[in-house]
Formats: structure tokens, sequence, C-alpha cells
């Protein structure tokens, strides 16, 4: 291509494509393209056109030069092989090239039709589009057969180009232009419907941004709407409800789903409660018409929530004290039994009935009476939990449900017997009521929840009949529907009124069972509590530190004992045979560490005998892990740098997880007495006692096997790499008097045979 075809390609292509940005219309663009190449071409003969594809079927869309008639006979040309040369590149994607019409096959068809507008040769382009597809064909027309030169198919695929360019920047106007206007018709669309509508409409942008405001109630906005708009949520509302309004917005725009939100206001009158949707918009803005916003729809329900209020509290509260009224707790109480059907988790009902309310209520009259149970239900209220349930069948009966969720049905008793017994003594002291005092007891019947067989009412009709069990008995006090229970709750509630005054005459004392090497030297001892019962004689800690745990009755026990613990090591110090490293072990509940008052215990009581804390060692189990693993974790840190050692009781039967003794400060393992006396099955018997051991020296804890009980246990224990022994075999728990004599009589455990 010589420099002055050339310069006029260039000049002609920056034409076309200034015109195609100055958005002239398709037409006129298409047309200059094919005046643009026939002068190039610069030859009589040449004609040019641009057909565009719609379906599968070519039109033309600019041919300046080509006879109307001859555009108008091709026109809707199907493209497909053998249809001319536009025909057959549009369906083929090449290039054809015919220099000689009327001997081309491809030109079967209309081979009269062009050679009567006196075009002998036609070579044609597919125009594809910026994805490659075929959108419309380039054709060049000479009136004399002619091949076309080198210079010929440059020009043609250049301008093939610009063609594809001018087609597709119309097709985005056109489809821009058809957006915008349904956007603009969908816009005026909303705006006409929100303005009849008794609704609030806010166009929020990403940010909270308030956009617009639509809507007949703008009263009921928190400020006037000139005060809001451009104005962003977070700066007009109270910081958490800000956060929730953001929340949806995020959600509508993410999802790009209808969010429902219903949220209280202070409105410019009143609180007012409202009904939200939100739903993303696209194209709001038309400066910016990218940028998604949310249309805010709010509607006031504040009369609609006021009226479902009332309704609920006519359908299921008591008018009189506002408590739940018999059909509410049923509801609930099905709630309890569903659970206990399906997950196996037990509870209880209360039925109360106060004594000798009617003899009041008749005598000084309905007002009086009123008023009187109101102070009931405020005392009653008192000793709940917010979670529990505290409703009024009517009259003087009153239903508690306490929120229990007990795999153990005996858990439940326990618990249902200590609220009793709280209300039972609650009711001890006299109620007041304008100046006068009025003295009332109260009769409770206990129901317990464990399966879904009962119904709701069947539930209640039972703690109804255990109720008037308990008026039987003389009234201001419980009874339990079934009567094996009633007995077990009888006996427990007994234990725990004299655990209170054993402690108080001290009854409790601490017995020592000395702990040995395999060479039978003394080590030390573990303290172990005894209830020298009055009556019972020696009660077994496994009797009454259970309930003893569930109450402050636990660290008054543990107080006694590591009185007497101190007493011991007191006189132990004066003996000149005290073995080098002996410490007492005393063990330590989930409780105590719970209420994080171990630690100034046990150094007041220490301090207070000058006992040095190497000689305590602290007897942790694995549920204490479970329960409290990294609360315990930095509590036992800071008793091992007092100087405290700390064993793990019962290893393997509890949480058995190694993780925790990464994290746990322990010095010692004690294994479980059931490992120990598994050993006789032989090698098989020995494996878990031998892996502990080998776990707890790899780890550099100490070992001691507890619940040795036999001479062949002994045996099989004396070779293995363990620190110490304990049980029967080698000594049973001493008085402290008789540990002090076995100490100073100082007379080893012989090594077995």
């Amino acid at each position: 291509m010589n420099a002055t075809r050339y310069s006029a390609l260039i000049e002609a292509q920056q034409e076309v494509i200034e015109k195609i940005a100055l958005g002239n219309d398709l037409s006129s663009c298409l047309d200059l393209i094919c005046n643009r190449i026939e002068a190039i071409i610069d030859s009589p003969l040449v004609r040019s056109s641009i057909m565009i594809l719609s379906g599968d079927k070519l039109s033309h869309a600019a041919a300046p030069s080509l006879p109307a008639t001859y555009c108008s006979a091709v026109d809707n040309l199907p493209i497909g092989p053998d249809m001319g040369s536009c025909g057959t590149a549009a369906y083929t994607g090449q290039q054809v090239i015919v220099s000689d019409i009327d001997h081309d096959p491809l030109w079967k068809d209309f081979r009269e039709v062009a050679l009567e507008h006196g075009l002998h040769a036609c070579w044609s382009t597919p125009i594809r589009a910026s994805d490659n597809t075929i959108i419309g064909s380039f054709g060049i027309y000479y009136l004399e057969p002619k091949q076309p030169e080198a210079f010929h198919l440059e020009l043609i695929k250049r301008f093939s180009c610009l063609s594809s360019l001018a087609i597709e920047t119309d097709s985005s106007r056109q489809r821009e232009a058809q957006l915008h206007n349904e956007l603009q018709c969908t816009k005026d669309k909303l705006e006409a419907f929100i303005e009849v509508m008794p609704d609030v409409a806010l166009i929020l942008d990403l940010h909270g941004k308030c956009v617009d405001i639509y809507g007949t109630d703008t009263h009921l906005l928190i400020r006037p709407p000139q005060e809001m708009i451009n104005h962003a949520i977070q700066d007009l509302l109270p910081a958490d409800i800000a956060r929730r309004f953001m929340s949806v917005v995020e959600r509508a725009v993410n999802l790009d789903e209808v969010q429902f939100f219903e949220y209280s206001l202070p409105g410019q009158h009143e609180v007012c409660v409202f009904e939200a949707r939100v739903v993303r918009l696209e194209g709001y803005l038309d400066e910016r018409p990218a940028l998604p916003h949310v249309l805010w729809l709010a509607r006031d329900i504040t009369a609609r929530k006021k009226a479902e209020d009332q309704i609920e509290q006519l359908a299921f509260y008591d008018p009189l004290t506002a408590l739940p009224n018999r059909r509410l707790l049923k509801d609930r109480l099905q709630t309890a039994i569903d659970r206990a059907e399906r997950h196996q988790q037990c509870s209880a009902l209360l039925f109360l009935d106060l004594d000798d309310f009617k003899r009041i209520n008749d005598s000084l009259g309905h007002a009086v009476g009123d008023k009187l149970l109101c102070t009931v239900v405020s005392r009653l209220k008192a000793l709940l939990r917010e979670a529990d349930t505290l409703a009024r069948l009517g009259g003087d009966e009153f239903i508690v449900m306490p929120d229990l969720s007990h795999d153990s049905l005996i858990e439940v008793a326990d618990e249902v017997s200590r609220l009793a017994t709280k209300i039972l003594g609650a009711f001890r002291e006299a109620f007041e009521l304008e100046g006068n005092l009025y003295r009332i007891g109260i009769s409770i019947g206990i129901s317990l929840i464990d399966d879904g067989k009962k119904t709701a009412d069947e539930v209640i009709r039972q703690a109804d009949t255990a109720m008037y069990q308990a008026k039987k008995l003389g009234g201001s006090c419980m009874a339990f529907f079934e009567p094996e229970l009633q007995t077990a709750a009888d006996e427990r509630m007994q234990l725990e009124r004299e655990l209170g005054s054993g402690i108080a005459e001290g009854q409790f004392v601490a017995y020592f069972q000395p702990q040995f090497d395999c060479a039978g030297a003394l080590i030390g001892a573990e303290a172990l509590i005894r209830w020298q019962h009055p009556t019972r004689g020696l009660v077994l800690p496994d009797e009454f530190i259970p309930f003893a745990a569930q109450s402050d009755c636990i660290n008054q026990l543990h107080a006694l004992m590591l009185a007497q613990v101190c007493e011991v090591l007191v006189k132990i110090g004066n003996f000149d045979t005290l073995p080098s490293g002996f410490s007492i072990a005393v063990n330590i509940c989930p409780r105590q560490f719970r209420d994080h008052k171990l630690e100034s215990h046990l150094d007041s009581v220490l301090s207070a005998y000058g006992i040095s804390p190497h000689l305590i060692k602290l007897e942790i189990t694995e549920n204490l892990l479970m329960d409290t693993l990294q609360d315990a974790a930095a509590q036992l840190s800071r008793l091992r740098e007092l100087g405290f050692r700390v064993s793990l009781d019962d290893f393997g039967t509890g949480y058995s997880s190694l993780s925790y003794l990464q994290n746990i400060p322990v010095d010692e393992l004690k294994i479980d007495k059931t490992f120990i006396h598994a050993m006789h099955s032989g090698t098989g018997g020995t494996a878990i006692v031998d892996a502990v051991i080998a776990l707890a020296n790899l780890l550099g804890f100490g070992v001691i096997a507890e619940g040795v009980e036999s001479e062949d246990q002994l045996k099989l224990l004396h070779d293995k790499p363990i620190s110490g022994l304990q049980g029967y075999q080698t000594c049973r728990p001493l008085p402290a008097d008789a540990f002090l004599s076995s100490i100073a009589n100082s007379q080893p455990t012989p090594e077995p045979a």
C-alpha cells in the first residue's frame, strides 16, 4: 500500500471512529465507511455494502452506491452455502472471493439479478463482534470480473473491523436507552404508587445515606424529611439500631432478596413500631447507574401491635397478677414434655396452693385478698430465675415450672426439692399489707416430667394430687406425686439438715491413707473425710459429698479438712523421721474453683499454722478439667507458683483427653483402681497401666497406683517405674492419732516376696 493510500486510510479510520464516538446514527456511520473505502480504491467500477445479520438473515444497512432495486431484491437473504458471497461468508465465517459472478456456482440463485444490475464480482468478509460471533458481512462489488489485490484485502479487513465497532456501539446504545427508559418507567410507577400508599419509603445507598424519601406519612419519621436527606442513618439513629439497619441493608444488597424487618423508633410524636420490606434497587441514580441502592419501605404497625398485645394479654395472662394463665402454661408445659420425649431432658412442675387464704379473703373482702395475692406473687418472683415460669391457675392456685434440662430424674428431684424448700421458707415470714401482718402457709405438690407419655393436663393433675397430699400432711410442706421419689427427697432433705448440724458439732474428721514407694518407704498420704454420725456410725464420703458439693457445705467441709491436715503436719514436723518430699494430698472439687476463693483460703489457713505449701498436694479430677479447663489451669498455675503440687486423680476414667495434659499444670497422675484390679487378667490387663506409666514418665509426671488391695497387685507393680502405692494392701486409712503413731514408729511396709 503506497503512502497516499495509507494516509487516506488513516484519515478515513479517524473520521469514522470520531463519528461513532460522537454518537451519530448507525446508518450515517456505515454509509461513511462504504464511501471511504470506495474513495480509497478510487475506481468507478467499485461498489460496497454492509449487511447486518438478524436471526439467520442478512439485510442491507448501508450500500450508498448500489442500486436500490438490487438491495431490495437480496434483502432478508438467508445465510448458508451457495447463498452468494455475503450469505456464504456469514454462514461459514470465512472470507468469500467471487471474481466472476457469471460462472461461480455460489451465485446460481442470484446470478440473474446481479448481472441485471451490472455486478460481475463480489468479495465478502464476515463482520465479527468482540465475542467473535458473526453479526454481518462486508461486501465489495465490481462492475467487471475482478480478482482482489493485496491492498483490497487489507482495506476490507480494516473496514470490517470499523463496521463491527459501529454496529456494536449502536447496539449498546440501544440497549442502554432501552434500559434507561425501562428504569425511568419503573421509577415513575414506583413514585406514583408510593405517593398514594400509607407508608414511608426511604432510598438508601450502600453506606446508609438517605438519598430520597417518598410517602404521605412523613410525620412518622424520626425527623422531618429535609433533615434526613443526604444524611447517614448512622448519624440519625441510636448506634445499636443503626447497626441492625445496616445489616439489613447489606443482606438486601448481597442476597438480592426482599428482607423483612420489624423495629421500633421514636417518631416525632410517639414511639412507633414499623414493619419494613427492604429490596435492592439497580440504576436508581442516572449519573451513577451502576451504583446499587436499597428501597426501605416502612409501614407503621403501632396500632396493630398494641391490639395484638392486648389480645395476647387477655388470651394468655391473668388480668390481676399479669402472670401467665392456664392456656399459656399448657403451651410451655407441652414444650417441656416434647423436649423430654425427643431429647430425654427431664423437668418438673410445682403446684402451689395457699393455706388459709380463703378465710382471709372471706373475712376481709376480695379487694384485700387481691392485693395480698399480688404481694404473694412478688415474693415468689424474687425466688425464681427469669427463665422459670410462674403462672396463676385461678383463685389462690399457682404453678411454678422451673427451667430445667437434666438427663437424670434424680437430679431434677434434687433441684425442685431445694426450690420447694426455699418457697416454704419464704412463706414462714408474714406478709405486710397496709400496716397489717398476714401469715399464710403454702402447700406444694410436685410432678416430674421424664417422657412424652403424659399430657399437659395429666402433669398438672398429678401435681394437684400431690399438693392435696401435702395438705393432708398438715400443710406448709411439699409432696411428690411419685411415692418412691418422695421418700428419697425426704431422706435427702434430712441428710442436708444433718450435714449442717454435723459441721457445727464437729462430727467430720480427717483420715489419712499412707502412700509408699515400691521399696516400702513412706512418701506421703491422702486425707480422706469421714462423718462420725451419732446414729449411723462412720459414714463414707460417697454418701454425703455429692449433696455437700451442691451447696456451700463443701467449702465448710474443706475448711475443716484443711485445718485438721495442718494440725497433723505441725505434729509431723516435730518428728526427726519426716521423709524427704513428704506431702499430704487434699481433694479439691469443681465448686471451689468456680467460687475463685480457693487460693485465698489455702493461703490464710496455711499461714495460720505456719505450713509450707510444699507439704500440700492438691488432688483434682478429670471432670473438673472438663467443666472449667481454662479457668482451672490459670488457678492451678498460680497455686503451683506458690509451692503447691497438683495430682490428677482417677486418671483415665473421666474426660480422658491427652490434650488437657499439655495445658494443665500437673505434677502427678493417679492410676484409677479399676485399672489396677484389671491387672489380674494377664498381659492384656496390664496394658493400660503400662501405657499410663509410660505416658507419665514421658511427660515428666510422677505416678501413684491407688486401690492396691492384693499381694498379686503389689507384686505386679513392684518393678514398674512408679512413684508410689496406695491401697488396703499397703495400709488402710487411719485416724490422725494412729497415722501419727505409724510415722513415729517408722516401720516401713516390707517388700513383696
